[in-house]
């Protein structure tokens, strides 16, 4: 059994610094993994970055990330990542990368993920060129995902997950006022995970969502928004005999 940890939007800032460490310390007895579903910082400076590098730097288990929408607000993203990827996280955006857990094969196939909306009610790439470059980024961030995510399995892990900042599912959106919904996530990045398959798709983004979704698939999703999960992080359970997270 794979103990999977994970939490997006924990936000940091210089006046944050050192409040999660104590609880990511405690991972080495509970977890195998810590999964970090996007907005780490509140604006993606340097600074900032720097105390979120410090917070999970050196822990008793490795750390896998994916950026949010924060992290690209002073578009220096490449500086946040290169801060993150010197203290040993695994920044994904459109890769994947292979674990070895307990003796087990573990791929995490990450992106930011973008909006778009879901079935229904969703943008395409029609009218204006803005309106096509919207949807055509979304659908690239989703056949990155799907790339990854079929990547890993050709490497025979016995589990994989696919990381996410935006959701890939309405459901954990619930709680979300419904005019935002197309803001939030899209269809589309739930069509890769489904069609390349996962045991587990995480996500935060939505603050005043729900933590439990499911892909049409019948991939399992959770937002681990720390707002929805009200805790340093959440553990999920995940076997490669094919039982769900816990």
């Amino acid at each position: 059994m794979i103990r999977v940890a994970a939490v997006g939007d924990i936000h940091l800032g210089p006046d944050s610094a050192g409040t999660l460490r104590p609880a990511f310390d405690t991972l080495g007895e509970c977890a195998d993994v810590l999964l970090l579903a996007g907005d780490l910082t509140r604006h993606g400076t340097r600074e900032e970055a720097q105390v979120v590098a410090a917070e999970v730097g050196g822990l008793p288990v490795p750390v896998v990330a994916v950026l949010g929408n924060h992290d690209y607000q002073s578009d220096l993203q490449d500086v946040v990542t290169r801060e993150l990827t010197e203290a040993g996280v695994h920044v994904l955006e459109g890769d994947g990368v292979v674990l070895t857990l307990q003796g087990i094969k573990v791929g995490v196939a990450g992106t930011k993920g973008f909006c778009g909306g879901f079935a229904g009610r969703s943008g395409a790439e029609f009218g204006e060129p803005e309106m096509k470059a919207f949807i055509r980024y979304t659908r690239a961030c989703a056949d990155r995902l799907g790339r990854s995510l079929h990547e890993l399995r050709a490497e025979d892990t016995a589990l994989r997950i696919a990381l996410m900042h935006f959701s890939p599912v309405p459901d954990t959106l619930a709680g979300e006022p419904l005019e935002i919904y197309p803001f939030l996530g899209s269809y589309l990045l739930a069509e890769a995970v489904d069609e390349a398959g996962a045991d587990l798709a995480v996500h935060g983004h939505a603050h005043l969502g729900t933590e439990h979704g499911m892909t049409v698939g019948g991939v399992r999703v959770r937002n681990v928004a720390m707002p929805v999960i009200d805790r340093a992080f959440a553990v999920y359970h995940l076997s490669p005999n094919g039982s769900g997270p816990a």
